[in-house]
């Protein structure tokens, strides 16, 4: 048992095993801003250009509603939160929305670092780092000096 502890610890130890939970911690954040870009700023556009279109409103009631409901039959997450079962496709389509858009944004990310990675490695090979463009601030203040000096040795 005391060497079973020893190798979890190990495990635990390691940074991958670190790195994953920061991982799946970020993905838990980045999922809900994902949720948030559909929910609030895609599929409200998406339901103005479809005149009213809205996924949630399509759902199949499997069962009677309760007589203590006084909500709208049509209202889709007070149906579920009165304990109605639902077949609800249309928010099975706001899902796969969601993710088609996290698996996107997660694309765009990933092809960045591998950019970045390969401009790293050409680097390493060629033996010369790409020189950063020089900042326009960085530009106009050393023409100034160079227009001071001028000034300064003409006097």
């Amino acid at each position: 048992m005391d060497g079973m502890w020893k190798e979890f610890r190990t495990f635990i130890a390691r940074g991958n095993v670190l790195e994953l939970a920061v991982g799946v911690i970020i993905g838990a954040a980045f999922s809900t801003i994902t949720k948030s870009l559909t929910d609030d700023l895609i599929m409200p556009v998406v339901g103005w250009l479809f005149g009213g279109f809205d996924f949630s409103s399509y759902f199949i009631r499997l069962g009677p509603i309760p007589a203590s409901y006084a909500g709208s039959p049509d209202n889709y997450a007070a149906l579920k939160a009165a304990g109605v079962p639902l077949f609800g496709f249309g928010q099975f389509i706001t899902v796969v929305i969601n993710f088609l858009i996290l698996a996107f944004m997660v694309f765009l990310l990933v092809r960045a670092v591998n950019r970045a990675i390969h401009v790293v490695e050409h680097e390493k090979k060629t033996g010369q780092a790409v020189p950063a463009p020089e900042p326009e601030d960085v530009k106009l203040l050393r023409e100034i000096r160079d227009e001071l000096k001028r000034r300064n040795e003409g006097a």
